[in-house]
């Protein structure tokens, strides 16, 4: 699932980043309104978290424009305390939902859940290769009717790899994929992960689904090795 939060106060806003990396978003941030607005019409997120009070152009603003424009990503405004006419003002310009500061992660994750379980999308189809299959929705991974843990970016990951199965993803693919643009670590970390899928989808099965095309990228066999 991919997040674009938009908020100013830089502490917040990574640590938003963090936190939701840590279950598994990849999290783009912008830090005022015209950043906001342009990200959120240039990529299709799966939720936007927007803060009202931003430089350059207020949330309200935002939130407007991007309905005016055909947006439809569910919008989570953060309303001051005493907010309780920036709230009204917010779902009248087209927000789904609000969250007063200051409040706890679980709270926000709870409401971007929720969000999320209102979209009218379809179910994902699940992700066949071979033996090897993956439940999107339900986020299961199985080799044949062994079932296989996998955290959150395991899983992501691998999702990206099954559903370009037979064909080459590049590194900078996977890295949009699954953690954000800004992404400013070690690239390298797309190996890290490979190497913990194929530790856990290959070898105890005695598969070689994923293959490393070097200088590239990797490619999983669409047969599922």
């Amino acid at each position: 699932m991919r997040v674009l939060v938009v908020e100013d106060e830089r502490g917040l806003a990574e640590g938003l980043r963090a936190g939701l990396e840590a279950e598994g978003f990849a999290v783009d941030v912008a830090f005022d309104g015209p950043e906001g607005l342009w990200r959120a019409g240039e990529c299709a997120y799966d939720v936007i978290v927007l803060d009202l009070m931003l430089p350059g152009m207020s949330g309200f603003e935002v939130c407007a424009r991007l309905r005016d424009q055909g947006v439809a990503s569910p919008v989570l405004v953060l309303t001051a305390k005493d907010g309780e006419w920036d709230e009204v003002e917010a779902l009248d310009t087209g927000a789904d939902d609000f969250l007063t500061k200051p409040f706890s992660h679980a709270v926000l994750l709870a409401r971007l859940r929720a969000l999320l379980r209102r979209q009218p999308r379809e179910r994902p189809a699940v992700l066949v290769a071979g033996d090897l299959r993956v439940d999107p929705a339900e986020h299961r991974v199985w080799r044949g009717d062994d079932e296989i843990e996998l955290t959150p970016r395991e899983l992501a990951v691998l999702e990206i790899l099954m559903r370009r199965r037979g064909e080459v993803v590049t590194k900078r693919e996977v890295l949009r994929h699954v953690w954000d643009d800004d992404f400013a670590g070690d690239p390298n970390i797309v190996e890290v992960y490979v190497r913990r899928l194929r530790n856990k989808i290959d070898r105890p099965f005695g598969r070689e689904a994923i293959a490393t095309r070097r200088g590239v990228g990797y490619r999983l066999d669409a047969r599922g090795g």
